[in-house]
């Protein structure tokens, strides 16, 4: 992942917490040799190591996959144009975004893992849900069939990477500027990218 120094984030406990709020994933690993992605939820475990999830069993994607596959999975968080008229000199427009990288490697789980994964995942995203559905109140023949079409996997982070681009590099004149017209747009993307600007210089 390139990454200009200044807009770096070693934080690992703050990147544990953007995998938690942002979870929603890329998963990407090597197909017949070429590059495959799938979008899908992962559940971070709570010493923040490992993340897991399930895929339909008709993506071929797992077939391959053995306790060497390496895998890169891309999480995505807020992002927002920032144009070059927000400045108070001559510059070039440029987008504003956080993202964080996992690389690991992956494996199949067994089908109580796989359980358990779903369980966790249910809860997490129920769990908000005026009237939360649970993995344990589904028929047991229904949760079995359901449970023949998905593959459970688990992934041992080896390196986190982040992307915290945000305005890092303008003073603070141009910087507090940037967070103003962010905040006009009454967007969510830039409404949340002019938040962590905020959180970032401390601004009032």
């Amino acid at each position: 992942m390139y990454t200009a120094k200044l807009n770096r984030n070693e934080n690992i406990e703050e990147l544990q917490e953007f995998i938690r709020k942002n979870g929603f994933a890329i998963l990407i690993s090597t197909v017949e040799g070429k590059p495959w992605a799938t979008h899908i939820p992962l559940v971070l475990s709570q010493d923040g190591t490992k993340l897991a999830g399930h895929i339909a069993k008709g993506n071929k994607q797992w077939k391959d996959w053995n306790t060497e596959t390496d895998v890169l999975v891309v999480f995505s968080g807020p992002h927002s144009y920032i144009s070059s008229s927000w400045y108070d000199h001559e510059n070039v427009s440029t987008w504003n975004y956080i993202a964080v990288h996992a690389s690991g490697t992956i494996r199949i789980q067994s089908t109580e893992e796989l359980l358990s994964g779903l369980k966790s995942l249910t809860n997490k995203y129920e769990s908000r849900s005026q009237h939360p559905v649970t993995v344990e109140g589904f028929s047991p023949e229904f949760l079995n069939k359901e449970m023949l079409g998905i593959v459970g996997f688990e992934i041992t982070i080896t390196k986190l990477e982040a992307a915290y681009k945000l305005s890092q590099n303008r003073d603070d004149k141009n910087y507090k500027n940037i967070v103003e017209e962010l905040e006009k747009r009454n967007e969510p993307d830039s409404t949340s990218v002019a938040a962590e600007m905020r959180k970032q210089r401390k601004l009032d």
